[in-house]
């Protein structure tokens, strides 16, 4: 996963991000969630790809049975668990998305948004087989990135935390067509749901994909019960 979320954007930092989302970023911020939460069953365990400081464990506990959540940024989790005290039902674990230590088919559901795909900088074939892995048959595992009618709002959140101080200046000559590039080597870019079809065929399974809200693409990978 990106070294720049472990070094750079962590924690309280981290934290700013949302903090100064606009009122359409806040939407779809909501929107996003809300999406995974309506696949959450009570006594479901779910697993967090990249969870940062926490800012989506609390509901989806609120849900599910147990969730854990993990990310490669100490002080993001260290963050969470402050946060998340007062709750039993959610773990915490400092963890690369693409080497998870855990059994095959652990969890019912495997969740990684907020364009986590991209954003984790790791192979996506790798990211998508390593979730299948610790998903039970007829469980899910859900992705999502940025829909392209999205892009304004979404370059406007990017420039507001590059004002700040949270990003490198961003790089306007390179900056277009869902990538976003900022002066200090950060790059963040999008998967479009032609791309989703793609990367779910080449490992061998079906995807599902939904726009929510003209701002997230979400792809449902469904783990085919053994026969």
């Amino acid at each position: 996963m990106s070294r720049y979320y472990s070094d750079k954007l962590a924690a309280q930092r981290l934290k700013r991000v949302y903090e100064i989302a606009t009122p359409r970023v806040q939407q779809y911020l909501d929107a996003e969630l809300a999406f995974v939460l309506d696949r959450i069953e009570p006594g479901m365990t779910v697993l967090d790809l990249g969870c940062g400081y926490g800012r989506t464990l609390r509901p989806m506990a609120a849900k599910a049975g147990r969730v854990v959540g993990i990310d490669t940024s100490l002080d993001s989790l260290k963050t969470a668990a402050d946060d998340l005290a007062d709750l039993s039902d959610i773990d915490l674990a400092c963890m690369d998305a693409v080497r998870l230590a855990f059994r095959d088919h652990a969890f019912d559901l495997v969740v990684c948004i907020q364009n986590g795909i991209s954003a984790f900088h790791v192979d996506t074939i790798d990211l998508i087989r390593e979730s299948l892995r610790v998903t039970r048959p007829g469980g899910t595992a859900i992705f999502s990135s940025y829909s392209e009618k999205f892009w304004d709002s979404r370059l406007e959140w990017f420039q507001l935390q590059a004002a700040e101080g949270l990003l490198g200046e961003i790089n306007f000559e390179r900056t277009g067509n869902g990538r976003i590039v900022c002066e200090d080597g950060f790059t963040a870019t999008t998967v479009t749901p032609a791309r989703f079809h793609a990367l779910a065929a080449e490992c061998g399974v079906r995807a599902t994909i939904t726009e929510v809200d003209g701002s997230s693409v979400f792809c449902e990978i469904r783990v085919p019960q053994k026969i």
